[in-house]
């Protein structure tokens, strides 16, 4: 048994016998010192066995900071997991390229009504009728509470004991791939969460004087930390089958090295990857817009599989809503839209007048357009809005129609938050649930104090702690198969269908992307028309209150459409108001 503790005198390995919760019946054994602040016990646990370490010479047992499990909370012992020891029945699975995919990003708590790693299992089959090709779990690590959205965690090693704990990922990760799915998990390593957080006890996993927007920074120029994420990052991948990560903010990671922790951890990922001899996909969340990211190691860059494009979302929102506040503000441009479909970002070194400054780099021509995953919806555009509303809870069905086309067509991978695919009507909150009444409260205030200021009436923020916030979240599965619900269920699964039959609607090359955007009948933000195409398929919209046409071309015929009184007649393609067409 090892732990890393430089900041330590003195390491206790504290073994807890059966039933020591009651009895308080423990053995402490003397750990030695060894090199680079590592200490040392020749000690063999085995499946089960509960252990922590105490520090110094005080009796505050401290949680492994490794630990899989932590079957009582993150602030009790450990529980030691042999991954060796996991039952696997997936040794047909080859694993999915992220290249003509669909991502669905799901939260393990609400998903269903159990909130269970089990529980989603039942609804794959919803999931493959989809055309889902690559589920993404929201953070699973611990936290303190037993609701939250997972990026308060503080036990990175551990998958959180409410959600089923490891042995219930395990059934997850082999269930999904005996199903054909492959699983992305989204982990976080940019800050720690404020409960539960006993790493600086052991050493300085933490960078003293600097912070970013959740907290302080981890500490990237200590060996020991670099080495922390990585393996951690190679224990989901290996130990846990896992096919992909999404890695949270990569921008709050402050690194001066001279290699990147994000290029370390690909280079991990690739060697991995090369010797279980499937393929490894690593997502960046980034607000950057720097291809760097992606750009292959060969050519300077990190080596990423792909990063998420915000900008995508940010100009399908504004055209779809009409909502220009705040950073919406640039992307009410009527080039946005047709921009980000041809470039990937709107931001490439143009002025933002949100950051006051130009902002981001362009992508190369070379880069294929897969590696951006693009989406009208997802956890952090929904949940960090004041009252956590969907675009389902003010728009009509025949935006929403549209917002799938947009969605299901877009040259990036495209992804879809749970529920976004029958238009669900519950919100997606912001929840916690605190144990700790100062931080509880201290979360309720910071969030209402944050939507006050930008004019929103205190009213309409609800309570991060209130039980009842985290129940609203919960998608109600009965309602995707009535009335309009089933209907646009019916169009996403249509389109994923076209997406697979049309090799267009897959094809990578920037270079055979074109896009035309009008003013409409309305002349409004959201009173515009667009001609997207990609090769001989053309995707035409009309967010206008009044029919809209266009020529077409020759031997052209419709293959979907969100309006069935959509027409091609004497060589003119008509749209009524608020419909989209997918013409080839």
């Amino acid at each position: 048994m090892q732990v890393w503790a430089p900041r330590a005198e003195r390491v206790r390995l504290r073994m807890l016998q059966h039933g020591a919760a009651e009895t308080g019946a423990v053995e402490d054994l003397e750990m030695t010192r060894g090199a680079d602040g590592w200490w040392n016990a020749a000690v063999h646990l085995f499946e089960g066995d509960e252990y922590g370490f105490v520090l110094g010479d005080g009796d505050d047992l401290r949680p492994d900071p490794r630990s899989m499990r932590q079957p009582r909370g993150v602030h009790e012992a450990s529980a030691f997991v042999d991954p060796a020891s996991f039952m696997w029945t997936d040794v047909a699975w080859t694993g999915r390229q992220l290249a003509g995919g669909l991502i669905y990003e799901l939260h393990i708590g609400t998903f269903t009504p159990e909130g269970t790693l089990d529980a989603a299992i039942g609804r794959f089959d919803h999931l493959i009728e989809l055309g889902v090709t690559h589920i993404e779990l929201l953070p699973v690590n611990g936290f303190n509470g037993t609701w939250n959205w997972g990026y308060d965690g503080v036990a990175w090693y551990t998958v959180h004991e409410a959600y089923g704990g490891p042995a219930a990922y395990v059934r997850f990760v082999d269930a999904a791939h005996n199903a054909g799915l492959a699983v992305i998990q989204d982990v976080v390593y940019n800050h720690l969460g404020p409960s539960g957080n006993y790493l600086p006890e052991f050493g300085p996993y933490l960078r003293d004087g600097s912070r970013n927007t959740w907290g302080d920074s981890v500490n990237l120029d200590e060996a020991a930390v670099r080495s922390y994420i990585v393996e951690n990052t190679l224990m989901w991948l290996r130990d846990y089958h896992v096919d992909g990560l999404r890695l949270d903010a990569v921008h709050a990671l402050h690194d001066e090295q001279p290699a990147h922790i994000l290029q370390e951890i690909a280079e991990a990922s690739d060697a991995l990857s090369a010797h279980i001899g499937r393929p490894l996909t690593l997502i960046a969340e980034s607000d950057m817009n720097d291809p760097k990211l992606i750009l292959p190691r060969e050519a300077g860059g990190y080596g990423l599989t792909a990063q998420w494009s915000d900008d995508w979302h940010h100009a399908a929102h504004v055209a779809l809503t009409g909502e220009t506040v705040g950073y919406y503000e640039d992307f009410a441009a009527l080039e946005a839209l047709p921009k980000v479909w041809m470039q990937g970002f709107f931001h490439n070194g143009t002025f933002s007048s949100f950051r006051e400054r130009a902002h981001g780099f362009p992508i190369p021509e070379s880069v294929p357009a897969w590696r951006l995953v693009t989406f009208a919806q997802d956890h952090d555009q929904i949940g960090n809005r004041a009252a956590g509303d969907r675009l389902s809870q003010s728009l009509s069905y025949g935006r929403l129609a549209v917002a799938a086309v947009l969605t299901m067509t877009a040259p990036g991978t495209p992804m879809l938050f749970m529920g976004e695919e029958w238009g669900a009507s519950t919100p997606w909150q912001f929840f916690t649930s605190h144990p700790e009444e100062w931080l509880g409260e201290a979360v309720r205030k910071g969030r209402t104090a944050e939507f006050a200021k930008m004019g929103w009436d205190e009213s309409v923020v609800p309570d991060p702690q209130d039980p009842e916030t985290f129940e609203r979240s919960k998608l109600v599965w009965d309602e995707a198969a009535e009335g309009d619900h089933a209907r646009l269920l019916k169009l996403y699964r249509s389109l994923a269908r076209l997406r697979r039959d049309r090799p267009e609607l897959t094809d990578p090359a920037l270079a055979h992307l074109t896009a035309q955007a009008g003013e409409g009948a309305e002349g409004s933000v959201a009173g515009r028309t667009f001609r997207l195409g990609r090769g001989d398929v053309s995707v035409f919209v009309n967010l206008s209150d009044e029919p809209v046409s266009w020529r077409a071309a020759k031997d052209t015929s419709v293959l979907l459409c969100t309006d069935a009184a959509v027409a091609i007649v004497d060589g003119r393609l008509t749209l009524p108001a608020v419909t989209a067409a997918v013409v080839g």
